[in-house]
């Protein structure tokens, strides 16, 4: 056994999101095919069956998943991933099974954003950073396309 360097695992976050759904390898594929995430590892349960944990990287960062049980219960989450493509990715997501819950659109802070959600209720908001702004300007455009009334 090796004293490791930190407190941290080499190469992981201090934070990393966890999703907790009904079925775990559903959603590594799920998240191959919508946001070409890169499956890391799957741990079967002890019975050989399901996922007792995984990983997955989304541009290198790592997210967790597992199986619901009765020690962990499903949760939804709201993840915001920039891609380098988000037209491409929110047609692979339908394709995969997501909802769209607004269209790619052009927004006053400078990215090409949607919002989307899978089959276990989490909310992925997909974007492509497009301009830097300077905080006045994303203001002035915020204010240009605000309500009436």
């Amino acid at each position: 056994m090796t004293k490791p360097k930190s407190h941290v695992p080499e190469g992981l976050s201090p934070v990393i999101p966890q999703l907790v759904v009904s079925d775990g390898n559903a959603l590594v594929a799920f998240v191959e095919k919508a946001f070409e995430a890169k499956l890391d590892h799957v741990m079967p349960n002890p019975n050989g069956k399901g996922v007792m944990h995984g990983m997955f990287r989304i541009g290198g960062v790592a997210v967790f998943v597992s199986d619901a049980s009765d020690f962990a219960k499903p949760t939804s989450a709201n993840l915001f991933v920039y891609l380098p493509d988000v037209d491409a990715a929110v047609e692979r997501a339908k394709a995969a099974g997501a909802k769209v819950l607004a269209p790619v659109a052009d927004m006053f802070w400078g990215d090409r954003w949607a919002m989307l959600a899978d089959p276990w209720g989490n909310v992925w908001q997909v974007a492509t950073h497009k301009e830097v702004l300077a905080p006045e300007e994303m203001m002035r455009r915020m204010a240009a396309n605000a309500p009436k009334g």
